[in-house]
């Protein structure tokens, strides 16, 4: 790009931001060091010959006025240029402005505003000339292939699918079509979020599985003793090492534990179910973030279960493992029950090795709490409020909730 393009553009530019804001009178651009550095930094006769060679084009089409020094050297050097009128000079550049942009965004994207409200304020900020999670309107089509997505799986949420595999459907004879969308990440999180901006760092895995998509097939995994209810009147006696079972096929489960766990990480999961008195848990492996078919299956557990079980989660605690805790939170409160914290506030894990600890920035410990606020976790929030850290779960040793009637 030429530096009388790149100014010209940041005419336009300027043109576009005074009309959103309704100022009435013409943008124009001193020809200084502070705004147009472009042109005063030009050395050579041939470099500025050929700016003001642009420039003059750009004049003559109407686009712009031109005023020159005429008390100095050869009355050529630029003082300022102002915008005559921003359509031509948008047609001069070949640069669509904005309204258009907006408009072409708002046709691409027309069939999905009902079902994602979301995009009337995607829409709303591109107008505004605000970027949303980076973009502006030229990303429309990947919004509308992120809605098309997200979309096939609220219809099919009662099953998990395989990320590339679901790719390569949806986006059948594209060029790299399994991977499209592993490339639309950031916009899945919004359509499944309803949020323009990401609430803390974005978690792939975890935007992936909240839309029921996994990289490989995730079954459901549970620990414990007692008999596990599926399809067709099947009954699977429940091992306390672990029993994997579709999720799809999961109908109950009868057992005498005294208390349901359910455990972010697949290495925590192994460890408490190895730890002594398990079979008086059902202990139960959440996948990372629970998908809608996983929290489905469930809620078909908890829904066989006496209303008075106590019903635990451990995970890590940070703004990931509080995220899943407020998911798993309503799916538990629709089951009839409570959702507790285990191993998640400071005073549970310390003292622990300060190697094993971080401490949070302000944003990410608001993140932190706002999520545990959700979770129903209220003075968890408080407890990191007064001593913020993050920790991962696989730092812990493992340890089970209290089964006895006492402690509930």
């Amino acid at each position: 790009m030429s530096d009388a393009r790149r100014v010209l553009e940041r005419l336009l530019r300027k043109g576009e931001r005074a009309r959103l804001r309704g100022d009435a009178s013409p943008a124009s651009l001193p020809m200084t060091e502070a705004s147009a550095r472009d042109y005063a930094s030009l050395r050579t006769l041939a470099e500025r010959e050929s700016f003001h060679a642009q420039v003059a084009i750009a004049e003559r089409a109407g686009a712009v006025k031109v005023e020159r020094d005429r008390h100095r050297g050869d009355g050529e050097r630029l003082l300022r240029l102002t915008v005559i009128d921003l359509e031509v000079l948008a047609d001069h550049l070949g640069v669509p402005l904005l309204d258009a942009r907006v408009r072409e965004a708002a046709g691409a994207l027309s069939a999905w505003l009902t079902d994602f409200p979301v995009l009337n304020d995607v829409l709303a900020a591109w107008r505004a000339d605000r970027k949303v999670r980076g973009h502006g309107p030229e990303a429309a089509l990947d919004l509308a292939d992120a809605a098309l997505a997200v979309r096939a799986r609220l219809t099919d949420e009662a099953h998990e699918r395989i990320l590339r595999r679901e790719s390569a459907r949806l986006f059948a004879g594209r060029a790299q079509a399994s991977k499209r969308l592993e490339q639309l990440t950031p916009w899945l999180d919004l359509l499944g979020s309803g949020q323009l901006a990401a609430d803390g760092p974005l978690e792939k895995e975890h935007v992936w599985a909240s839309l029921g998509l996994r990289r490989e097939p995730q079954p459901l995994l549970v620990a414990g003793t007692g008999t596990l209810l599926l399809d067709s009147d099947v009954e699977l006696p429940l091992a306390t090492t672990f029993l994997g079972v579709p999720l799809d096929a999961v109908r109950g489960v009868r057992t005498d534990a005294a208390c349901v766990l359910s455990v972010e990480n697949l290495a925590s999961f192994h460890d408490t179910a190895r730890t002594a008195g398990v079979e008086r848990a059902l202990v139960v492996y959440t996948g990372g973030m629970p998908s809608p078919a996983w929290r489905r299956a469930y809620a078909r557990l908890l829904s066989s279960l006496p209303p008075d079980i106590p019903v635990w989660h451990w995970g890590d605690i940070d703004e990931g493992g509080f995220r899943i805790a407020a998911v798993l939170a309503d799916t538990v409160a629709a089951s009839g029950h409570r959702l507790r914290p285990w191993l998640m506030t400071p005073a549970d894990i310390l003292p622990i090795s300060v190697h094993d600890v971080s401490v949070p920035a302000p944003d990410l410990l608001q993140a932190m709490c706002r999520w545990a606020g959700r979770a129903g976790w209220a003075g968890v929030a408080d407890a990191l409020r007064a001593q913020p850290l993050c920790i991962e779960q696989e730092a812990l040793p493992a340890r089970l909730p209290p089964t006895d009637l006492a402690a509930r």
